[in-house]
């Protein structure tokens, strides 16, 4: 198989990547998606503090399994010593790459200069990364925004100056800080991103079905499409399937499979608990969906969520067949 990609020297065998999200980008919902056809695995963002102060929950959003490699850990952070100590230690848990959170829109964040924050100050983005990547033996990337706001829109100037001081990839989310999610992004933009500069760029942003795939890489000309909210409940878009494209059958039998994997993974109570915001996802785009969301985020157990759902697609079935 040839690689779609370079990330320095690693190899990227395929060009849809599932967006890192908090509270989502877990091991469960990692290795369906990378089942599916996703090609390299970003990790939850995390904080470099929490890497610095050794907060155990921090380190255990970096757990990962060999299946997934390549494997990017993705830090955030305002301070540019922190970022490079919290980095070095994070490198020897193995990643095979660390990107730099500069797109995180967040207030509590972005106010205080992280995340999307970062891009006030293109200069101290530059320092970061020339530090970061001569320290680190591993690849190093960074995921923006256009800009703060509209007014500010500095993103050429920003992926000049990743690219000039080593960073191997951007990730490119097409909208201002200021925007958050609202409005439409801006693949034009993105595009520009990707004439700017000789390394690889990821368009992200309004890619929501499975046309939206194809004309964000005719209209950015990216190497990848990073997908984040459309392929929660739906990781079949890796495939490239829109939701009307899978069965109910096909639904319920990977309702029942990630649920098994959250299990597994998080335990009975939190389990079910964490699965409650994948199950009214998956459903979304039914028949009565609306009906069913309220119980299904109030279930306490794995059989109540089956039960649920399973119930309701059969009532779907059977209207449909008569």
């Amino acid at each position: 198989m040839t690689p779609r990609f370079f990330v320095r020297n690693i190899p990227i065998y395929g060009d849809l990547i599932l967006s890192p999200m908090a509270g989502f980008s877990d091991i469960p919902f990692r290795l369906i998606c990378r089942e599916f056809g996703m090609s390299m695995n970003y990790t939850e963002v995390i904080s470099m503090d929490g890497i610095l102060w050794k907060n155990q929950k921090t380190f255990k959003l970096l757990n990962f399994l060999p299946a997934e490699r390549p494997v990017i850990f993705q830090i955030l952070g305002n301070d540019e010593d922190k970022i490079v100590e919290a980095c070095r230690i994070i490198e020897q848990l193995g990643p095979d790459i660390i990107d730099v959170n500069m797109g995180c829109s967040v207030s509590d964040i972005a106010g205080k200069g992280a995340g999307a924050g970062l891009l006030k100050d293109p200069a101290k983005i530059g320092r970061i990364f020339n530090k970061l990547t001569k320290v680190l033996h591993v690849p190093v990337t960074g995921k923006i925004r256009l800009g703060w706001d509209n007014k500010s829109q500095n993103y050429l100037e920003v992926a000049r100056i990743l690219e000039e001081n080593g960073a191997s990839l951007i990730a490119v989310h097409g909208r201002t800080r200021s925007q958050f999610f609202n409005g439409k992004a801006d693949w034009h933009a993105i595009a520009e991103v990707r004439q700017t500069v000789k390394i690889p760029v990821l368009g992200n942003g309004d890619v929501k079905c499975v046309a939206d795939i194809e004309r964000i890489k005719c209209d950015t000309g990216c190497n990848g499409v990073m997908i984040g909210r459309a392929a929660i409940g739906h990781p079949w878009i890796f495939q490239h399937k829109d939701r009307d494209q899978v069965s109910y059958q096909d639904k319920i039998e990977l309702i029942q499979r990630h649920l098994s994997h959250m299990l597994e993974y998080y335990g009975q109570d939190i389990g079910v608990i964490l699965f409650r915001k994948h199950a009214v996802k998956y459903i979304m785009g039914m028949p009565n969906a609306t009906e069913l969301r309220p119980h299904l985020v109030t279930c306490n157990s794995s059989g109540e969520i089956i039960d649920l759902i399973a119930t309701h697609f059969d009532r779907i079935q059977k209207h449909e067949a008569a």
